[in-house]
């Protein structure tokens, strides 16, 4: 059966002729029920503080006056907010960044800033004995290094004085430590690279321990030996 308040011309035709009603309206919404319903939205969603004498106004009720002192409020609660989060996290970082440059220490020191270093620290000890050109590249690598990894104590001492009758043959040694725990060493002229170790190399050795917080994720130093046996496999599958 046709809908008798559907709009067609079929309809306009039959009520014309009085053989049906005419057309019911549909239920308006007045422009106060409109206001009225968004009133109410706002309040429900507005989670504002309010003085006593605000708490029984709406927020179309309120004077610009009291609108900006909620807003003041919000800002400066929102502002606060955010200023103690800052003030947590330089303070974590002010913890963890005490370092920043690489000190000397005896065989004295060894068990307070070594094995008893504290909770999370990394510490990276080099052994050394003056007048050893590595050595002393060693020490000018560890500055730099030291300066960009704050969080990271480096330490150097003379071999001797933490380790009686050290073998000079052994030097520069390097011991790193996390938490009072050995975690690697290197050992010698060999395993530090020689005379031509780069600050990118050790930072990359350090970081392949953990030591410090590295983003050089490959070896900088160019694998020479690893192209030449690249080479030789090639030309042995060329001969067969």
């Amino acid at each position: 059966m046709q809908d008798p308040n559907e709009d067609t011309e079929w309809n306009d035709v039959l009520r014309a002729k009085g053989i049906i009603g005419p057309k019911q309206k549909e239920a308006e919404i007045t422009e106060d029920q409109i206001q009225a319903l968004m009133d109410d939205a706002i309040q429900r969603r507005t989670d504002l503080p309010q003085s006593e004498g605000q708490r029984d106004k709406k927020i179309d009720d309120m004077s610009l006056d009291e609108l900006d002192e909620l807003e003041d409020s919000e800002d400066e609660a929102v502002l606060e907010q955010y200023r103690q989060k800052r003030i947590a996290e330089m303070r974590a970082t002010a913890e963890k960044a005490r370092f920043g440059s690489v000190r000397e220490i005896s065989g004295q020191d060894y068990v307070s800033e070594v094995t008893k270093a504290g909770e999370g620290i990394w510490v990276v000890l080099h052994l050394y004995a003056n007048g050893l050109p590595l050595c002393a590249l060693l020490h000018h690598h560890m500055q730099q290094l030291a300066v960009r990894f704050p969080q990271t104590k480096f330490l150097r001492s003379v071999a001797t004085t933490c380790i009686a009758n050290f073998p000079e043959k052994n030097l520069p040694t390097i011991f790193i430590y996390h938490e009072g725990a050995m975690r690697k060493q290197f050992i010698g002229p060999v395993e530090l690279r020689g005379e031509k170790l780069t600050v990118d190399e050790l930072e990359f050795m350090l970081g392949q321990v953990g030591a410090v917080a590295t983003e050089i994720t490959e070896d900088p130093r160019p694998q020479i030996r690893d192209k030449l046996l690249a080479e030789l496999e090639d030309k042995s599958s060329d001969f067969y």
